[in-house]
C-alpha cells in the first residue's frame, strides 16, 4: 500500500513531511489504496478498534493529523481571526482523477482563481471540484482551518465510508501561499470489509494458504518416498528435500504475515524478516538445485577425455537409454518452463506500462502469483523425474562398482564392466578352444 502517513499500518506514525508546489497549489499524497465497497451499510464509529464491529466496513478513517505552521506564518495572522488557514484533504476514486482541478473548462489551475469564480465554479481560496454527478457526494473534501495565531491545526477524527470498488487517492492541499513551508504529521487508517489488508495484497494470503497445503503435500509424497527407498538415496534427495522444506516454511510464514498484518494492521518487523530470510534461502537453494540437475552433477561425468569413442560404442552395445531419457524429459520441461517465463515478463511489463495508476488492481495479485506457482511446478517435475527408487545406479554416475549388478542397471560403469565382463569371458572360452584344436592336431 502506497501510504506515506500511515505505511499500511494500523498505528504507526511518520514525522513531519512537508508540502510539494503544484501549478498554483501545494499538495502532499496521503496514500492510495483499492478499496473494495463495503458489506455492511452503516458509518464506522471513529473511536472503534473493536475488529467484530468493524468486520464488513471499509472506509479511510483520520486519527491525530496535524498540521504546523511556520513561526513567519502564524505571527502574520491577528489574534482575533477565526479562520487565518485552510487547508483540504481531498479523497477521490482514480477515475474521478480529472475532476480535481480546472480541466473541465481547460485550465491547468488547481486552486480555485477569481476568474472561475466569478464563473460560479469555485470558492476563491480553495481546491477546484468539479462534482461527479452521478455521484455528488465524490470526490470527497474535509477542511482543517488554523485559528487566530496558531501554529498548529488538528483534524476532526473522522471516518468516510467507502461504498464503492475501486483505487482511492488521498491528498492534501492548500492554496493559500502564506502556508508554504507547512508541514503534516498523524495517521490514517485504510480498511477492507474483511481486514485491514490491502486489496491488492488479499487474494495472495489465500494464495499462500493454499500454497501451503501444496508444499505440504508434495513434501508427504516425497517423505513416503523417501523412507521406502531410504538405502538407495544419493546425495541429490538431500538437497531436493531441503528445498521443499524451506518452500513449505516460507508459504507458512507469509501466510501467517499477511493474517497478522490483516487482523491488526500492523506488520511486525520479526515476522516479517523471517518471512524474507525464508524467500531468500529457498530461492537460493532452488536455483542451486536447478544447476546441479541441469549440469547433471552426481547424475553423469562432467568429461570423457580420450575415452569417448569406447564410451559410446560401449553405450550401443549395452543400449545405455536410461540418462538420455531423463534429460531429454527435464530439457523439454525446461524449455516449457522458459518460454512460460519469457511470456510473462512481457506481460508484467505491459501491465506495468499500460497501468500507471493502478486501475487494474483487482488483478494485480496475479503477477507474483504466477512465479510462485511456475516455481513449484518446477520442483514439482523435478521431485518426479528424480524420485528415490530401488536403481538409484540409473542415475547416478559411480566412480566404483561392486560385484553385484542389477540386470536394470544402466549406469555408465555398470555397463562398461559388465561389457569388459563378457568380453573377458568369450576371451577365455576361445583360448580353451585353440588349446583344444592344438591337441587334436599334434594327436
Amino acid at each position: 500500500m502506497e501510504q506515506r502517513l500511515l505505511w499500511c499500518e494500523k498505528s504507526s506514525l511518520l514525522g513531519n513531511e512537508a508540502f510539494s508546489p503544484q501549478s498554483n497549489a501545494f499538495f502532499f499524497h496521503g496514500g492510495s489504496e483499492g478499496l473494495y465497497a463495503s458489506k455492511v451499510h452503516g458509518s464506522a464509529d471513529s473511536s472503534s478498534t473493536d475488529n467484530h464491529h468493524l468486520k464488513g466496513k471499509s472506509f479511510i478513517r483520520f486519527e491525530s493529523v496535524t498540521f504546523v505552521r511556520t513561526k513567519e506564518s502564524a505571527n502574520k495572522q491577528s489574534e482575533m481571526q477565526q479562520n487565518t488557514g485552510l487547508v483540504e484533504a481531498i479523497i477521490l476514486e482514480v477515475k474521478d482523477r480529472v475532476r480535481i482541478g480546472a480541466s473541465f473548462v481547460q485550465s491547468e489551475k488547481i486552486c480555485c482563481t477569481r476568474n472561475l469564480s466569478n464563473s460560479g465554479y469555485c470558492t476563491v481560496g480553495e481546491v477546484v471540484i468539479h462534482k461527479n454527478p452521478d455521484n455528488p457526494d465524490w470526490p470527497v473534501r474535509i477542511k482543517t482551518f488554523f485559528n487566530g495565531k496558531d501554529e498548529e491545526a488538528r483534524m476532526d477524527t473522522k471516518s468516510i465510508n467507502i461504498n464503492s470498488s475501486g483505487m482511492y487517492y488521498l491528498y492534501f492541499m492548500f492554496c493559500d501561499p502564506q502556508l508554504k513551508g507547512t508541514l503534516i504529521k498523524g495517521r490514517t487508517d485504510w480498511r477492507n470489509p474483511d481486514g485491514y489488508l490491502p486489496g491488492k495484497m488479499a487474494p495472495l494470503m489465500t494464495l499462500y494458504g493454499f500454497m501451503s497445503l501444496a508444499y505440504l503435500v508434495l513434501g508427504l509424497a516425497w517423505f513416503l518416498r523417501f523412507v521406502q527407498f531410504w538405502k538407495d538415496i544419493i546425495q541429490l534427495h538431500y538437497h531436493i528435500t531441503a528445498v521443499i522444506a524451506l518452500g513449505m516454511c516460507e508459504m507458512a510464514v507469509w501466510y501467517f504475515e499477511y493474517a497478522n498484518f490483516n487482523s491488526t494492521g500492523i506488520r511486525p518487523m520479526g515476522i516479517t524478516l523471517w518471512a524474507v530470510t525464508f524467500s531468500a534461502v529457498k530461492k537460493t537453494l532452488s536455483r542451486l538445485l536447478l544447476l546441479v540437475v541441469s549440469m547433471g552433477f552426481g547424475v553423469v561425468k562432467p568429461t570423457l577425455g580420450g575415452i569417448t569413442p569406447k564410451v559410446f560404442l560401449l553405450g550401443l552395445i549395452r543400449r545405455n537409454m536410461a540418462k538420455l531419457e531423463l534429460y531429454r524429459k527435464f530439457t523439454n520441461y525446461l524449455a516449457i518452463f522458459v518460454l512460460l517465463s519469457v511470456a510473462w515478463i512481457g506481460f508484467e511489463l505491459y501491465f506495468n506500462a499500460t497501468d500507471p495508476l493502478s486501475e487494474y488492481w483487482q488483478i494485480a495479485w496475479i503477477i507474483p502469483a504466477f512465479w510462485t506457482l511456475l516455481a513449484y511446478a518446477l520442483l514439482a517435475v523435478i521431485c518426479i523425474l528424480w524420485a528415490p527408487s530401488r536403481n538409484p545406479t540409473r542415475y547416478a554416475y559411480l566412480e566404483e562398482a561392486g560385484d553385484d549388478f542389477d540386470e536394470e542397471g544402466i549406469s555408465l560403469t555398470s555397463g562398461a564392466l559388465k561389457v569388459s565382463g563378457d568380453v573377458t569371458a568369450m576371451r577365455e572360452y576361445d583360448n580353451v578352444l585353440a588349446e583344444d584344436l592344438e591337441e587334436d592336431k599334434r594327436e
